[in-house]
């Protein structure tokens, strides 16, 4: 009778630990944040449509958000823009294998002209959490004054180095 008491009471002690809390490890997405300058090559604008290339600095947090842009700059200058007023946002998805993907949109308005970019791919590496080698591409559209217009594609680099038109 003791042997079967002893085999209830653990048992019962195995059934009770088992209905406790149980928590997995599921690995976590990882997540970027984006800083640093970038270099925007457009492509199939005619007359000041075709002379919009631009730098530009700004920082995003992780995964996304309202760009921060603290610096931005034509290439060249030109009567679409006697002023600039920048904003943008990002979505940024970051794989368990640092790549990272999302898309990206920047607007430049002044002088009654807007330019606004379109990114619809956005790669680059994470690297402890910062985007490195980043390259956002797509197409673009400038609206407004006389010569003002026109639209096509672009590629936006961070860094110089990443820069392609390929």
């Amino acid at each position: 009778m003791k042997k079967l008491a002893i085999l209830a009471i653990v048992a019962l002690q195995v059934a009770v630990c088992g209905c406790g809390k149980t928590s997995t490890n599921a690995a976590q997405n990882p997540t970027t944040s984006v800083n640093g300058t970038w270099e925007a090559i457009l492509s199939g604008g005619d007359g000041q449509a075709g002379v919009l290339n631009f730098v530009t600095q700004f920082n995003v947090g992780t995964e996304g958000g309202t760009l921060d842009i603290t610096s931005f700059s034509f290439l060249t200058s030109g009567p679409c823009f006697s002023s600039v007023k920048e904003n943008g946002s990002a979505s940024l998805n970051t794989s368990s294998t640092n790549q990272v993907t999302g898309t990206m949109s920047y607007t430049v308005t002044g002088g009654g002209s807007t330019l606004i970019l379109d990114g619809t791919t956005v790669t680059g590496t994470s690297n402890n959490g910062t985007l490195t080698g980043g390259a956002v591409s797509g197409t673009w559209s400038l609206s407004g004054g006389s010569g003002c217009t026109g639209s096509g594609t672009f590629i936006l680099c961070q860094g110089a180095t990443t820069c392609s038109t390929t």
